[in-house]
């Protein structure tokens, strides 16, 4: 098979493919964040035909584009960086034990006046509001480009996918922080905690982990994982201080 002879057809807004004697030999995606950012991706066993489709969707498509590869996976960020695109930002890929007797959690308690209320029993409203004020201010400060890229696919306007995977922190009648677990995965994740800018620096953080992973402890799980942004120092130091393991990352990688 000569790859270099491929040919690339759009055969959808988002879907590209590569055909050799009537044999599709490649094929491209493209999606749209929430967020708003552009990611494609290429599945091709040969260089040749990566870079005719790669070359086909930065054609068809608006810059920026993003695309996300693992940190280990020299070939596809070689094949990605001969397309023009170049590292923005960096992941690191945690494993967390859940045992309070390996994260040191057992005895965190929450903040006076902080209560805890469950996955599942948050009530929808004020949870969705929550979730707007703290991507507000994410925003406004470092950029939501700096949380994890795998950003889960949202109707237009939501930002709260699934309110039963979120346990929110409670003080003065207002919900003050939240973590989101994602169970029903081979892999329990910790997709985010967060905390409003005005109550930073009190614990509510370490709070939220440690109901996140007493849960998981209780129900028999061993380890959790978690993505943080390299350049987030104070969510890698929560999750290093409980004795999370750093077991791979992620590279986001943009063409401008």
């Amino acid at each position: 098979m000569n790859s270099s002879n491929s040919v690339v057809t759009r055969v959808s807004d988002t879907q590209w493919h590569a055909l050799e004697d009537d044999r599709t030999v490649g094929r491209g995606h493209a999606s749209r964040r929430p967020d708003g950012r552009l990611f494609i991706s290429v599945d091709a066993w040969h260089g040749a035909v990566f870079d005719r489709i790669a070359d086909a969707m930065r054609a068809d498509l608006p810059a920026p584009l993003h695309t996300v590869v693992d940190e280990a996976d020299h070939g596809s960020r070689s094949a990605w960086e001969r397309a023009g695109f170049a590292a923005a930002r960096r992941e690191r890929g945690y494993l967390v034990p859940t045992d309070p007797q390996l994260t040191g959690l057992g005895p965190v308690r929450p903040p006076s006046g902080v209560t805890i209320v469950p996955a599942g029993q948050a009530e929808e409203g004020p949870l969705r509001a929550l979730d707007r004020v703290i991507r507000d201010e994410v925003e406004a400060t470092v950029g939501w480009r700096t949380m994890p890229a795998e950003v889960l696919p949202c109707p237009p306007g939501s930002t709260v996918l699934d309110p039963s995977k979120y346990a929110v922190a409670l003080h003065d009648d207002q919900y003050v922080g939240l973590v989101r677990l994602a169970t029903r995965t081979r892999q329990p994740r910790i997709g985010l905690i967060a905390v409003r800018s005005d109550r930073h620096r009190r614990g509510i953080a370490r709070a939220l982990l440690a109901h996140a992973l007493g849960a998981l402890h209780r129900s028999g799980t061993a380890s959790a994982w978690a993505e943080v942004d390299e350049s987030n120092a104070a969510a890698t130091a929560l999750f290093e201080g409980v004795g999370a393991r750093r077991a791979g990352g992620t590279l986001e990688l943009v063409r401008h």
